[in-house]
């Protein structure tokens, strides 16, 4: 008879800029940890690398927070840039072989490109209200421009990750229906137990997005995990895809200082996996301020470990 494998269907990785940070890197400036993509690519594969060993059968590129315009700033070229987003993937590519190299482990593992929502090029926080002023022209413009330079980079599938409105979701799926073969998850960030950050109605949101086949699943990252249970099922109530979650831990992200407000909650991350399958959720990680450690811990749980 076939092993059951419990809860999890995909165990995700955890934190990335702030892991390294962590680590002793300075992500400080308005390219976060894109910066790093220039300065300290190595540095990118280690914890790539980290999250393989810990149980993570799926790692997410360092490319949420790059853009053409961001790196403009830097005086880095449209081209460099497009080159430095193929070496996002490039970077995890590595890693994910290593990996396997060492470890002779066969299960397989994933790649995912991130793209992070049009507020992360801004760097003020803004991904986490969603009020950008734009239009979904505007913010289609925005995403065409790096979606199809991922997706080309070879990645087993997208991460349209925090994003904060219906109206981005909008936007992102029209940029993806322009790659046919482009295969993605929408994470929202949401403000409370049934809204986005900008206030739509996550029943909603799954319901616009269940006819579109190439979004493989929907959830939401960023958040504290006290609100993903009740999101879960107000999304599955639109939605029969696969739901993921990856929250913080549990912090709060303010933009006038650059830093994390409050304390993490008492419960570790590997304490929610219960709630969380119970809840509908089948693809688990962690998001800002969670570790490798918080990963090993789940696969643990899981059966992995």
């Amino acid at each position: 008879m076939q092993k059951h494998i419990p809860l999890m269907h995909r165990l995700l990785d955890g934190a990335s800029g702030t892991e390294l940070t962590r680590r002793g890197h300075d992500i400080s400036d308005a390219l976060w940890a894109a910066r790093l993509l220039l300065d300290a690519p190595e540095a990118i594969t280690a914890v790539h690398r980290d999250y393989f060993d810990a149980g993570a059968d799926v790692v997410t590129t360092m490319s949420y927070q790059a853009s053409r315009s961001g790196f403009a700033a830097r005086g880095v070229s449209a081209d460099e840039t497009d080159a430095l987003l193929a070496r996002s993937v490039e970077l995890a590519r590595a890693a994910e072989r290593a990996y396997h190299e060492a470890s002779g482990s066969t299960r397989p593992t994933f790649v995912a490109a991130s793209i992070g929502p049009y507020g992360a090029t801004l760097a003020d926080g803004s991904e986490f209200h969603g009020e950008y002023g734009l239009t979904e022209d505007q913010l289609f413009e925005f995403h065409r421009e790096r979606l199809p330079v991922l997706w080309a980079a070879g990645p087993d599938f997208l991460a349209c990750e925090t994003i904060p409105s219906a109206l981005e979701v909008r936007a992102i799926v029209r940029a993806l229906r322009e790659v046919p073969a482009a295969r993605a998850w929408v994470s929202v960030q949401c403000r409370d137990a049934g809204h986005t950050a900008f206030g739509d109605d996550v029943t909603a949101l799954a319901a616009s997005i269940e006819g579109e086949p190439q979004v493989i699943a929907l959830g939401m990252n960023c958040l504290p995990p006290e609100r993903v249970a009740g999101l879960a099922r107000r999304m599955r109530a639109g939605t029969s895809k696969p739901l993921l979650a990856y929250p913080n831990s549990g912090e709060l992200w303010n933009a006038e200082t650059r830093g994390w407000d409050g304390a993490p909650t008492a419960r570790r991350l590997a304490d929610w996996v219960a709630e969380f399958e119970a809840a509908g959720i089948s693809w688990m990680g962690g998001c800002c301020r969670t570790t490798p450690s918080d990963i090993a811990e789940v696969a643990r749980v899981i059966g992995r470990g």
